[in-house]
C-alpha cells in the first residue's frame, strides 16, 4: 500500500502481516524547520506483523540525501541504506521514554511515523558528511573553496623542548 501522509491506520488493519510504502522527498524535510537534510529521494517500507497486544514494525530505508558538505559547504547527494525495528504496544496512555517501544492508547487509530523516519534517516548518516572522492581517489568538493581553505591552513610547529629529550 503506498501512502503519503506517513501514518499507519493501526485500528483499520486486521491482525497479520501488513506491507505500506512511503516515499519521502523535499516536503517531507520541509516539515521539519531545523533540519540539516533540505531534500532527498527515499522509499521507506515498512513491514508489520499485528498481533491483538502489539505491533512489530520492520522499517527499510533508501535512497539518497541532500546534505552540506562539512569541508566545502556546497550540497552533494548522499546514500542512505538503512533498517530499524519498532515495536508498538497497546496500552492506557501514550508512553515513547523507550526508543524502541511505543505504548500507543488503546482509543488512538492512528500511528504517526513522520519522526521515527526522520530520525532513522539522520541516524544512518556519518557524523562527518563529505563529498566522496573520484575514481583517481580526488576530493570531489569544490575547488575554490579548497583553494581557499588551504590560504589560510596555518601549519604547526610540532618540534620539542630539548628538556624533555631526555625523557624519551
Amino acid at each position: 500500500m503506498m501512502s503519503g501522509l506517513f501514518i499507519i491506520p493501526v485500528s483499520g488493519i486486521k491482525v497479520g502481516h501488513h506491507t505500506f510504502e512511503f516515499e519521502i522527498n523535499k516536503e517531507f524535510f520541509d516539515l521539519f524547520e531545523e533540519s540539516e537534510i533540505k531534500d532527498g529521494e527515499l522509499i521507506a517500507a515498512v513491514e508489520i506483523d499485528k498481533s491483538s497486544t502489539h505491533l512489530d514494525l520492520d522499517i527499510k530505508i533508501s535512497g539518497k540525501v541532500s546534505v552540506s558538505c562539512d569541508r566545502c559547504l556546497e550540497m552533494f547527494d548522499h546514500p542512505v541504506e538503512c533498517e530499524n525495528r519498532l515495536l508498538v504496544k497497546f496500552g492506557h496512555e501514550k508512553d515513547e521514554s523507550d526508543p524502541e517501544i511505543i505504548t500507543l492508547p488503546r482509543d488512538e487509530h492512528d500511528l504517526d511515523l513522520r519522526q521515527y523516519l526522520y530520525e532513522f534517516i539522520y541516524l544512518a548518516l556519518p557524523i562527518q558528511r563529505i563529498h566522496p572522492d573520484n575514481a583517481e581517489g580526488m576530493s570531489t568538493c569544490d575547488p575554490v573553496m579548497l583553494k581557499k581553505l588551504k590560504e589560510h591552513l596555518v601549519e604547526e610547529d610540532y618540534s620539542t623542548d630539548p628538556r624533555w629529550d631526555e625523557l624519551k
